[in-house]
């Protein structure tokens, strides 16, 4: 038996040895998929299937590089560098550089990021004059990456009745013109977005029968990890690519399905064996990752869902403790307690910052967590914010490279046209935006030949921009004749972009000029690595890598280890011994704007279900009473997905039931004169047994109504720092909080609702509280 093959399961051995025809592994929450995705690849290359015949589509380009050291271990590095393996994205980038000049694109086409996508959808928007309110850059973005993914054509969307209606029905009657115009301005400028990388993959594959054959013949194997999350576009490549030959596997779990708002469709898994003939199905069902309350918590939970496929999640693994449940009274006491819960494990059991992600479902509840966290000086990392690459320095300087590449890139050549300043201004780039779209020639077109366009602009400006072209032409030309670091270098220096930041004088802007070190040291070893690697080491190369790169892509070690923060999407495929599940509420969690049919709630199901099985040993959830949203405190309740979990994996740090709220914001005591003293005249009758009737004595009817021992005069029933107790609070009280302890009220102002106090706590320091909120006790 092959080395590789020891330590497999029999499960896993199966799928690892089963070579020819179509076939699907339903892989559970932490049954070990990657490692059987990569010994089946090293198992083909070990039969002799050449490395060249194999392609392995992934859903980041960390997990090819993972997945392909692995690989060279078993097969040789020098083999495994011959695969076929990456993302959709830079996969499919890869063919289309080699086969663009069929679609009429240039091989070093621009790949727009989302920022250009917008940025040039603005302008477009603005030039028809439409309202950029109905019309807003990043929805309209948004519904032509749908159209898309659907594989809905410029033509296409014209020739449905049905999507135009919807778009007119949306106020939006000019969408299909936008759409149009859109396409036709990246077509112009030699640029394609991310979805274009599959739209226009699969034109090529269509409208090209010899390219078609051609890659069929390359990619006999086709191997697709995370096949749940695939879109409609996806699906019909990975269809065609694998049609001749049928050796087809993919792999994936249904119950982790959570990308539909991307364009996942949840059904190219479901109905895969109905897609293929003698489909063999193989399933991971044994749990290596999480210890067995989470197994079996996370299985209550999913088993409510009806859109399914069948399997049943077990582990050896130890039962572990309890998932742990905690309510606290607001969002910002719930950060506290997950940063003190961090704090406390990490001193009981010797564990460093990195065992530690705190999950939340939307990137605002990343702010009560980094307060608390920054209190407790604990080092944390937010993975989702603004990217490196989306830092406005960065993308000046990328946008100088991206013009040496490919000189029609119009949103690149707007961006450094004026930056640094050189007095080319907005009134003169419209200028020369409606003559290219006069002449219907690329910007830089219009830019290079000023002397030859008629457009009304002085002498002096004119000057300025054959400067401008002089030297991007001259750039161009170096480009060709030194690496990518040196020609970054000349063009940092060149420009004065270094000199422009410094000259700013505050701390930002030398963050901004180490940034822009950073991004020149990134340069540096990524063709140190690239030669290493015996791998193409271009500008062109380097800049695809970074259109393609994602937060958790990132090669870079932190210098110490760090709590990780991020939404549950990112944190697919991740594992952590502790995790933290925050804002375990109804509208938060499940999403109120994801509640409006079933499939929608079966999908924040299943997104809870891939929060839970990221923890190996320890998961936590947590809810708050109140929550801050859009600036006003509102009360929450716990979300329906802790009630889905059986109960016998919980353990509630908190009680469970809430306690009967008291309302803090009128003083009770404000209605003592207003109705007699002897008001309780009248009581709910209480049911009795027959007997107590006929025993009762004869006087009892006849004495007076009393108030039942258990209720208390009207004005003493306030909570701790109620308003009753606030109007006794006077510069100087002594007051308890519960959770600073004791303090003296050294200042009051304002008045009503609006009246705070600050007040010195003898442990925590000055406070400064409003008071209708503080839940304060008068001691003295």
């Amino acid at each position: 038996m092959a080395d590789y093959l020891e330590g497999l399961n029999p499960s896993q051995k199966a799928a690892v040895l089963q070579t020819k025809g179509p076939m699907i592994i339903i892989a559970g929450a932490g049954s070990g998929k990657t490692r059987v995705l990569t010994y089946r690849i090293a198992h083909l290359m070990k039969s002799g299937v050449d490395a060249f015949n194999i392609l392995n589509l992934t859903f980041t380009n960390k997990a090819a590089r993972e997945m392909k050291e692995r690989i060279a271990s078993v097969v040789g590095q020098s083999e495994a560098k011959n695969l076929w393996m990456g993302t959709f994205h830079s996969v499919f980038a890869r063919i289309l550089r080699s086969e663009a000049d069929k679609l009429g694109y240039p091989s070093n086409f621009t790949i727009y990021d989302t920022q250009d996508s917008v940025k040039l959808l603005g302008a477009i928007i603005k030039e028809m004059q439409l309202d950029k309110d109905r019309y807003k850059a990043k929805q309209v973005l948004g519904r032509i990456s749908q159209f898309k993914n659907s594989l809905i054509t410029v033509k296409a969307y014209h020739n449905n009745p049905d999507l135009k209606e919807a778009d007119i029905m949306a106020s939006r009657p000019k969408m299909g013109d936008l759409y149009k115009a859109y396409v036709e301005r990246c077509f112009k400028s030699g640029a394609m977005d991310f979805d274009d990388l599959l739209l226009r993959t699969n034109e090529l594959l269509s409208r090209f029968p010899d390219v078609l054959a051609k890659y069929q013949d390359r990619f006999r194997y086709v191997m697709v990890d995370e096949y749940q999350d695939t879109n409609h576009s996806q699906y019909l490549i990975v269809r065609a690519l694998a049609d001749r030959f049928q050796n087809i596997c993919v792999v994936g779990d249904d119950s982790q399905s959570i990308y539909a708002f991307r364009g996942a469709n949840i059904n190219n898994i479901l109905n895969f064996q109905k897609h293929y003939e003698d489909v063999k199905t193989f399933k991971l069902e044994q749990n290596y990752r999480s210890s067995g309350n989470i197994v079996e918590a996370a299985n209550s939970l999913i088993e409510k869902n009806k859109t399914k496929l069948d399997k049943e999640i077990f582990t050896a693994n130890p039962e572990g403790p309890k998932v742990k449940v905690m309510r606290t009274i607001s969002d910002g006491e719930e950060g506290r307690w997950v940063a003190n819960s961090i704090f406390e494990n990490k001193m009981n059991h010797q564990l460093t910052n990195d065992k530690f992600c705190i999950l939340y479902r939307t990137n605002a509840q990343s702010r009560a967590m980094e307060d608390a966290l920054r209190k407790k000086r604990i080092a944390y990392k937010i993975y989702g914010g603004t990217s490196f690459y989306q830092r406005k320095e960065i993308k000046d300087v990328l946008s100088y490279l991206r013009i040496l590449i490919n000189p029609n890139d119009e949103e690149a050549l707007k961006r450094i046209i004026n930056y640094p300043a050189r007095g080319i201004g907005a009134t003169t780039i419209d200028k020369l935006t409606i003559a290219a779209n006069h002449y219907n020639k690329p910007l830089f077109e219009i830019v290079k030949h000023i002397d030859k366009v008629d457009l009304k602009i002085n002498a002096c400006t004119k000057t300025k921009l054959k400067n401008f072209a002089n030297m991007i032409q001259a750039f161009t030309i170096n480009a060709q004749k030194v690496n990518a670091f040196e020609i970054a270098d000349q063009v940092v220096k060149q420009v004065q972009i270094v000199k422009d930041l410094e000259a700013d004088g505050t701390p930002e802007g030398i963050s901004k000029v180490e940034n822009v070190q950073e991004l020149l040291n990134g340069i540096k070893y990524f063709i140190d690595d690239a030669k290493e690697k015996e791998q193409e080491d271009s500008l062109a190369v380097f800049l695809e890598d970074v259109a393609l790169k994602t937060d958790l892509d990132s090669d870079k070690e932190d210098d110490e280890p760090m709590v990780s923060l991020m939404t549950i999407h990112l944190a697919k495929g991740l594992e952590y011994p502790y995790v933290y599940v925050v804002g375990m509420e109804e509208d938060l969690f499940p999403s109120a704007m994801s509640m409006n049919t079933r499939s929608e709630l079966e999908e924040e199901r299943r997104l809870f279900y891939v929060a839970l099985t990221r923890a190996e040993h320890q998961a936590y959830l947590s809810f708050a009473n109140t929550r801050y949203r859009w600036g006003k405190l509102i009360d929450s309740e716990p979300s329906r997905f802790l009630e889905e979990i059986d109960s016998k994996y919980l353990e509630y740090l908190t009680p469970k039931k809430l306690a009967p709220r008291t309302n803090n914001f009128v003083d009770s005591s404000l209605f003592e004169d207003d109705i007699p003293k002897d008001r309780i005249r009248f009581r709910k009758p209480v049911p009795r047994k027959a007997t107590s009737v006929r025993t009762a004595k004869p006087n009892t009817l006849k004495k007076p109504l009393v108030v039942p021992k258990n209720m208390k005069p009207v004005s003493k029933v306030v909570a701790k720092g109620g308003v009753a107790q606030n109007a006794k609070i006077q510069q100087g009280s002594i007051v308890e909080h519960v959770r600073f302890g004791k303090g003296e009220v050294v200042k009051l102002e304002g008045a009503g609702g609006d009246a705070k106090a600050e007040i010195k706590f003898e442990k925590e320091g000055l406070k400064k509280l409003i008071l209708k909120f503080a839940k304060l006790n008068v001691i003295e």
